[in-house]
């Protein structure tokens, strides 16, 4: 592989899936008993996954390259997920839900950039 060890691709894909494990764990049970409501749990998924991307990017050299690319690429990448906020818009829609389908992806995208913000300035701030 070119620039790539095993190691770290193992390490990418093991993180990869735990996040993806934790994202549908958390959303079930963010989800519980509200089938046809307004996706929160995917909400909540990808604005605390940007929050805390944003902190791993704030914390900058505090955090070794390796680390910064399983814990952002692997783990918080398999966490989040854009494809899905895509999809349950356009369920959204087809429901007849043009308004929860609005707030779905424009406060998704703002509260997951607000989130991002937020983290780069705390991780900044740390002591380091």
């Amino acid at each position: 592989m070119n620039g790539v060890s095993a190691g770290m691709l193992v390490g990418l894909i093991v993180a990869g899936g735990l996040g993806a494990g934790i994202r549908y764990v958390l959303d079930v049970v963010l989800m519980r008993g509200r089938r046809d409501a307004f996706p929160v749990g995917i909400l909540v998924i990808n604005v605390t996954g940007s929050g805390l991307l944003g902190l791993l990017t704030g914390l900058g050299t505090l955090v070794a390259p390796d680390w910064l690319a399983v814990l952002g690429i692997g783990l918080l990448g398999g966490y989040t997920t854009f494809s899905t906020v895509s999809v349950e818009t356009i369920q959204l829609m087809r429901r007849g839900r043009r308004d929860w389908a609005v707030v779905n992806l424009v406060g998704t995208f703002a509260m997951a950039v607000i989130a991002a913000a937020i983290g780069i300035v705390i991780g900044g701030l740390l002591p380091g």
